[in-house]
């Protein structure tokens, strides 16, 4: 019985280091800085539109997941309390505006509602795809404004 015992508390004891290590270096683990990355693919607003549009399969396996920076003349900006997408238009489709919309980080709001619509920008983030009308960018911030 003794030694059953032993066992017990070394299986409690290794269960309870793996826990320790998962919430450490698993669940804990820091997220990227996406606004410090730097991007894998440097290209015009309408070339990736276009691309996807026209390839949509070779495009996602090329850009998704890829930090991405785009030129171009933006034309609005959809905001709500916590969330600010650029939006850059470029085609008129069945269901509205179709084109890249960019969500940005918080800390970029501000920045977001002084530019003028219309006005060429360089936008960097992380690409999540294409539905059939968006092109998806996610966790953008404004690189600058020539």
């Amino acid at each position: 019985m003794n030694k059953w015992i032993k066992i017990i508390l070394i299986l409690f004891v290794i269960g309870i280091a793996a826990g320790v290590y998962i919430y450490k270096y698993v669940y804990n683990k820091p997220h990227p800085d996406y606004a410090a990355e730097k991007p894998e693919f440097m290209m015009k607003a309408d070339d990736l539109y276009n691309e996807f549009a026209m390839k949509k399969n070779e495009s996602a396996q090329k850009y998704n997941g890829k930090i991405i920076e785009i030129i171009g003349k933006f034309v609005k900006i959809e905001s709500n309390d916590s969330l600010s997408v650029v939006v850059f238009v470029f085609k008129q489709g069945d269901f509205g505006d179709e084109g890249i919309r960019c969500t940005l980080l918080p800390h970029c709001k501000q920045h977001a509602a002084q530019l003028n619509p219309g006005a060429e920008i360089h936008i960097k983030g992380l690409c999540a795809g294409y539905n059939d009308t968006d092109v998806i960018i996610e966790k953008c911030s404004i690189v600058n404004e020539p």
